[in-house]
């Protein structure tokens, strides 16, 4: 096999993978929770050895999350002075910039993710990665801006 037949290979299973995910999200809120941890944990798995492929997966995670704006119950102010935004970045740029600095916390400390949509794909891939390891705190909810808390837990391990 040819690294281009390789990659014609691999370009069609992930398609047929997302359109497995897309109908198994369409079955239900709980289907739709599996479908997105099954994309995060192939967007993880792709990410360094075929970036063009997790990008597919990032952008199944976007779709099958896309909620209603729902204003939040109550105002939260934000705690923290570390403030990442992300809006300036382009799309393939975003979740690196997001992990590096998830990474570069200590046990406890957390930062502000400022973006221009609902981040709820990234809660998967950080669910996928980091496992009871990390907090998410919605602080703002859209429309047109949201922000999250994320932290990395006291008992969690580097």
């Amino acid at each position: 096999m040819t690294a281009n037949d390789r990659d014609e290979t691999l370009s069609a299973l992930d398609r047929l993978l997302v359109r497995a995910l897309v109908k198994l999200a369409e079955a239900g809120e709980q289907q739709r929770h599996i479908a997105c941890t099954l994309a995060a944990r192939a967007c993880s798995v792709l990410r360094d050895a075929e970036p063009r492929e997790a990008e597919r997966f990032n952008g199944v995670l976007h779709r099958l999350t896309r909620v209603q704006y729902k204003p939040p119950e109550e105002e939260s102010p934000m705690s923290q002075a570390r403030v990442l935004d992300v809006r300036p970045l382009i799309p393939m740029e975003r979740h690196r910039q997001i992990f590096e600095t998830y990474r570069a916390l200590k046990p406890g400390e957390s930062f502000v993710l400022v973006n221009d949509h609902d981040p709820r794909p990234l809660y998967y891939q950080f669910d996928a990665e980091h496992t009871g390891e990390f907090s998410w705190n919605y602080l703002q909810q859209g429309p047109a801006t949201w922000q999250v808390e994320i932290g990395r837990l006291a008992a969690a391990h580097s």
